[in-house]
């Protein structure tokens, strides 16, 4: 099972690690989307990175649960 996710763009790339976050503390998806009021839809999106846009609010409510900074959840490389 993959932890990190790379999606490759035109000039870089994003790596997701909402999955290995999860992971290393333990919490199951359905545990974040129910503390976080988060749909499950929106939670996939952001382990895999198949989305087209990031609602920031929805991203700061995750990072706050599991107490750590964005760059712990994806990161962008040139």
């Amino acid at each position: 099972m993959n932890d990190i996710y790379k999606v490759n763009i035109e000039n870089g790339y994003y790596i997701f690690k909402l999955k290995k976050q999860l992971a290393n503390k333990n919490i199951s998806i359905n545990k974040l989307m129910r503390d976080t009021n988060t749909d499950f839809k929106v939670i996939k999106r952001l382990i895999t990175g198949d989305l087209v846009k990031i609602d920031i609010t929805v991203l700061a409510r995750i990072c706050d649960y599991l107490d750590c900074s964005i760059d712990d959840i994806f990161e962008y490389k040139k």
